[in-house]
C-alpha cells in the first residue's frame, strides 16, 4: 500500500520527458504548463489515513484550529519538490501513527501525476514516481516549483549561517534542479576529506589531491549556482519597496569560492591548519546568506520583526516573478500561518499582489475571517481533526 498505491501505468499520452539534460553541472529547467495542483492525495501521512482534494488555481485556504492538520497538507505539497519537505522532518515519522508504517503523497498537475513517499519495508528510502516512471526525487523539480514560508522562517535572520543556506539552496534548487546533486557530491567528498585528516597517520597526498579535486568540480558549482541565483534576485528586487514591503539586498558571503582555482588554492593551503582541527574548515559548505534592508542599509537582524517578516515576503515574491520569467509559469506557493503575523492592510496588500501575479497559493489561518480579503474565486476549506470539508 501507501506509495506502492499510487504507481501507474504511464501510457504514451502521459510517458515521462526524455527530452531533459542527463544531469550536467549547471541545467536550467524547461519551460512546462502551467504549476497548478488540480488534486492532491494522501494515504497515511500525518494525522490523514486517507484524503483526497480538489484543488483549483488561485487561493486554496485551509483554516481550522491549532492541530487540525492544516500545515500537514502543506507539507506534502511540499515533498513534491526535492528535498525534506518544509518541516524537515526524518521520513519514518511522517507515517501515520496507526498506519502501516508507509505514507503516499500524489498529485495531478494538469496531465502529469507526481508521486512520493516510502514502503513498510523501507520506511526511510523514499521513492518518486512521474507519470508511473520511478525517477529520482530530484527530478520533481523539473515539473513542478514550490516555494514556502512557515512561522519557523521567522527567526532565519537571526540563527546560524546553515538555516539561511538550506534557504538559499531551495531557491537555486527550482531553477537547477541538479543543485542538490552537486550539494551531495560535494558534502560526500568532504566527509571522506575530513575522515583521512582526522586519521593519527600522515595522509596520502595523493588521496588527498583527489578528494579536492572532487571538492573542487562540484563545491565549485554549487557555489556558482547560489551566486547566479543572488545577483538574479536582486535585480529583480532593485527598486521595488512600495511602502508595506521593504526591498531586501543580498549578499553570497562565500570566500569567493565560486571560483574553482581560489577554492582549490583554500584547500590546499589549509591542510595543515584542517588537519589539526580534523575537518574542512574553509568551502562553500561555510556560506551565509546575508540580507540588509535596501532603504536603510541595514542588515536583517538589526531589523524589526515585522521588517523582517517583509523582507522574507519580497524575496519569495521576487523568486516567484524569477521563476515565472523563466520557466514560464508561476510555482506553487505555501504560506503557512502568515496571514495572522500581519496587520489589516499588508494582509490585504500581500493577497492583492498574489491574486495580480497568479498561479497557485495555499494558505492557511486559524480563523476563516483572516481571509476576508481573498478573492472571490478563493477555494476555503475548513480542517478539523484530520478531515477537510468545503466552506
Amino acid at each position: 500500500m501507501g506509495y506502492e498505491r499510487f504507481r501507474t501505468d504511464a501510457s504514451p499520452r502521459m510517458a515521462v520527458n526524455r527530452d531533459f539534460p542527463s544531469h550536467p553541472i549547471h541545467p536550467r529547467v524547461e519551460h512546462h504548463p502551467v504549476m497548478t495542483i488540480s488534486r492532491l492525495t494522501l494515504q497515511n501521512f500525518r494525522n490523514y489515513p486517507q484524503l483526497r482534494l480538489e484543488a483549483a488555481p488561485g487561493f486554496v485556504v485551509l483554516s481550522g484550529e491549532n492541530g487540525a492538520g492544516k500545515t500537514n497538507i502543506l507539507e506534502a505539497v511540499s515533498l513534491l519538490a526535492p528535498g525534506r519537505g518544509l518541516r524537515r522532518a526524518a521520513l519514518k515519522d511522517i507515517a501515520y501513527e496507526d498506519g502501516s508504517g508507509d505514507f503516499a503523497v500524489a498529485a495531478e498537475m494538469g496531465d502529469v501525476q507526481l508521486g512520493t513517499g516510502t514502503s513498510a519495508a523501507y520506511p526511510e528510502r523514499r521513492k518518486t514516481r512521474v507519470n508511473g516512471a520511478a525517477v529520482p526525487t530530484n527530478d520533481l523539480a523539473q515539473w513542478l516549483s514550490i516555494l514556502w514560508l512557515t512561522p519557523a522562517m521567522d527567526r532565519l535572520f537571526m540563527e546560524g549561517p546553515s538555516g539561511r543556506r538550506n534557504f538559499l539552496d531551495r531557491l537555486v534548487t527550482a531553477l537547477e534542479p541538479d543543485h542538490p546533486r552537486n550539494c551531495t557530491r560535494y558534502d560526500a567528498a568532504r566527509r571522506e576529506r575530513n575522515r583521512l585528516l582526522a586519521d593519527d597517520y600522515m595522509p596520502d597526498s595523493e588521496w588527498l589531491d583527489a578528494l579536492d579535486g572532487q571538492l573542487v568540480r562540484f563545491g565549485s558549482a554549487a557555489a556558482q549556482a547560489r551566486l547566479r541565483i543572488t545577483q538574479e534576485l536582486n535585480a529583480m528586487l532593485e527598486g521595488t519597496d512600495d511602502g508595506l514591503f521593504a526591498a531586501p539586498r543580498l549578499n553570497l558571503e562565500d570566500g569567493g569560492h565560486h571560483d574553482p582555482e581560489v577554492l582549490l588554492h583554500s584547500l590546499k593551503s589549509n591542510r595543515r591548519e584542517d588537519r589539526a582541527a580534523g575537518r574542512t574548515l574553509k568551502g562553500p559548505h561555510r556560506a551565509d546568506l546575508t540580507v540588509f534592508h535596501a532603504a536603510k542599509d541595514q542588515a536583517a537582524e538589526k531589523c524589526s520583526t515585522g521588517e523582517q517578516k517583509a523582507l522574507l515576503f519580497s524575496i519569495i515574491l521576487a523568486h516567484a516573478d524569477l521563476i515565472a520569467e523563466q520557466r514560464g509559469s508561476r510555482p506553487v506557493l505555501l504560506l503557512d500561518e502568515v496571514a495572522a503575523h500581519l496587520d489589516p492592510r499588508r494582509r490585504a496588500a500581500l493577497f492583492g499582489k498574489l491574486s495580480e501575479k497568479g498561479g497557485q497559493v495555499w494558505l492557511t489561518g486559524t480563523e476563516p475571517g483572516l481571509f476576508d480579503d481573498a478573492p472571490d474565486d478563493a477555494l476555503h476549506f475548513r480542517v478539523a481533526e484530520g478531515s477537510v470539508t468545503v466552506r
